[in-house]
């Protein structure tokens, strides 16, 4: 692999991801909501930050932005169709756009529902995707400028990104995603499987993500709803729970 992913806990349970290239010595940071602990990480590492990388305008998303900047003279792309909304862009992007980490290409898509603008990168040479609040570890993020079809449609081009690709997510939802999934298909024994191994792992406080598109296939309730009004409903009844 040639990028070294680093996962930085912040806030209550979100993850900022440090991105480091090392033939060209570029580090990118997705997603910062804070600028302080990241820096500290980066430097620790006796790397500097060249880029920062935004899915969408949430502010413990680009909260870090301006700071990280000031420090470093980072270049910051975000989407395009949010840049009214996050004022530190330096380069606005949108789906069949490429951004480059040193030589390595990431493709822009667009992944519009829990804000109008989402987007995720998707580094194909890597296998992994960057996906800010889109697809969690068995869920979905919540519909707050977006409908149900354009989420369902975001399962399927995240799904054709292919089994093998890691999922670089934004917040440590996994356990409380289960919960509500096992209401959903209390007898999925890859589901039940999968439960005992997270539950396991929050207990000796150690991370759940990222994940993969396989293990979501097998076992994320919206990207295994089979239509649009499933979805729908789904995402209801969690937001009710």
């Amino acid at each position: 692999m040639a990028l070294e992913i680093v996962r930085i806990p912040v806030l209550s349970d979100n993850y900022v991801w440090l991105v480091h290239e090392a033939e060209s010595g570029e580090t990118m940071v997705v997603d910062p909501a804070v600028a302080e602990p990241v820096l500290a990480e980066a430097n620790q590492r006796g790397w500097t930050i060249t880029q920062i990388w935004n899915t969408h305008w949430h502010p413990d998303h680009t909260g870090g932005n301006a700071a990280i900047k000031e420090a470093t003279g980072c270049r910051i792309i975000g989407p395009e169709a949010e840049s009214e909304r996050i004022p530190t862009l330096d380069r606005k992007v949108k789906e069949g756009d490429v951004a480059k980490l040193g030589a390595v290409e990431a493709q822009v898509i667009d992944v519009p529902a829990h804000t109008a603008g989402h987007i995720a990168f998707h580094f194909p040479t890597e296998q992994a995707a960057f996906v800010g609040d889109t697809l969690f570890a068995m869920g979905c993020g919540r519909l707050f400028e977006g409908t149900a079809a354009q989420m369902y449609s975001n399962m399927r081009k995240l799904e054709a990104l292919g089994d093998e690709t890691s999922i670089y997510c934004a917040h440590e939802y996994t356990q409380s995603n289960g919960r509500f999934a096992l209401t959903v298909e209390p007898d999925n024994p890859a589901l039940v499987a999968r439960m005992d191994a997270v539950n396991a792992a929050r207990e000796r406080g150690e991370p759940t993500v990222p994940t993969t598109i396989a293990l979501e296939r097998a076992t994320n309730p919206f990207m295994r709803a089979t239509s649009v009004d499933e979805l729908a409903a789904r995402r209801a009844a969690k937001d009710a729970a």
